[in-house]
């Protein structure tokens, strides 16, 4: 008896507040009853927007998406300082910077003037290939530890300076207040109160970058430079590479993803208890779907999925081949092909005897006129 192979695609989420990551990764892993899931690139909890999903073979593609520059849009508040430098952490005042510009500086009571200030600080700071330190809170390991574990155990954590790319880095709004020391990301008041004692200046951006970048250092670093601290109190993502969700504002995509192949998610709580008889609570995410389970839920969410061709489109240059030749990269045999990098090749629709189109392998450069299969794709 031939078992049926487990579907393969892509699924664009739009990831939202109080969630990780996996926890999407968790609840498209439950609607496809598929072990193989995986996403290309990890936003907090935080942060809200595009997660793009993996399952089946194309999970394979995903070290190449996960490579892709990407867009966000970002409030930075500045006048103020966090210890994980976004809304999560502790709020503080700043307390000076080796970065900060030589005369400091304190917020312009005008906020076009307050504006411009930002604007130049990162034209003259932030654009192009820059040095940026990571947060301490940060999914990098070291030594086998993530930094955000060894900064919880209370321990120095050092990171080392990477470089990364900003080709844009526009300041869309600018909103002068005062904020508390309690509420990281709360609405601005107009005129100082009990709860409200700190000027600052929540700046709106829109930030493309290379893969690796943190908006979060961005917040504090463009803070200090302005000699007042900053930190970041919101974060969405909508583009990785060619993916973009509806809302995506960038113009580095041609045609964002149609509202229908987004699937949108909800965080719910749910509590239970752990080995050692302790009640947790937390958070879990939730596809919204019109069906809570079963059969149909199942092929409500593949219905949104992109294909295997799409993903590959979406991931990484492609090329069409001959049944032929898919034959011989999948025995591992080289093909008559010039290449520049690394490519998918496939056999078009309705080629016989392929009736769908077939993604066959990513092959690379052997010499100046054959390509090699670097990774093969079953067949259909």
């Amino acid at each position: 008896m031939t078992t049926k192979p487990d579907p393969s695609g892509l699924l664009l989420v739009d990831k939202p507040q109080g969630v990780t990551s996996f926890d999407v990764v968790a609840a498209v892993r439950g609607a496809l009853h598929i072990k193989k899931v995986g996403h290309a690139g990890t936003l907090d909890p935080m942060a809200t927007g595009l997660l793009v999903i993996a399952f089946g073979r194309a999970t394979r593609l995903l070290s190449a998406i996960v490579e892709h520059d990407k867009t966000y849009e970002a409030t930075i508040r500045l006048g103020l300082s966090s210890t994980t430098d976004d809304a999560e952490g502790t709020i503080g005042r700043f307390e000076g910077s080796e970065d900060s510009d030589s005369n400091g500086m304190s917020l312009p009571n005008d906020p076009e003037q307050a504006r411009r200030l930002v604007e130049r600080a990162i034209d003259e700071r932030f654009l192009g290939t820059i040095e940026q330190v990571p947060n301490t809170f940060s999914a990098i390991k070291i030594n086998g530890k993530r930094a955000y574990d060894l900064a919880r155990e209370g321990k120095d954590v050092e990171l080392k300076a990477r470089k990364v790319t900003i080709s844009e880095f526009s300041v869309l709004d600018a909103r002068q207040g005062y904020a508390g020391l309690n509420e990281a990301a709360g609405a601005l008041a107009k005129t100082a109160d009990d709860e409200h004692t700190e000027p600052v200046l929540d700046v709106d951006v829109r930030v493309s970058c290379s893969s690796g970048t943190y908006i979060r250092a961005l917040a504090r670093d463009l803070g200090a430079r302005l000699g007042v601290g900053g930190y970041l109190t919101r974060l969405r993502r909508t583009r990785v590479g060619r993916f973009a969700l509806p809302d995506d504002a960038s113009g580095r995509v041609e045609s964002p993803a149609a509202p229908e192949r987004v699937i949108t998610a909800h965080a719910e709580t749910k509590s239970f208890t752990n080995r050692e008889g302790e009640r947790i609570t937390r958070n879990r995410a939730v596809l919204d779907t019109p069906y809570e389970q079963g059969a149909e839920r199942t092929t409500w969410v593949l219905r949104h999925a992109l294909s295997m061709l799409e993903a590959a489109q979406g991931s990484m240059p492609t090329v069409a081949v001959t049944p032929g030749e898919a034959v011989e990269l999948r025995f591992g045999r080289r093909i008559e092909r010039a290449l520049e990098q690394d490519t998918v090749a496939y056999v078009p629709a309705g080629t016989e005897p392929h009736g769908e189109a077939d993604v066959v392998a990513i092959i690379g450069r052997a010499n100046a006129h054959q390509a090699k299969p670097l990774t093969v794709f079953p067949a259909q």
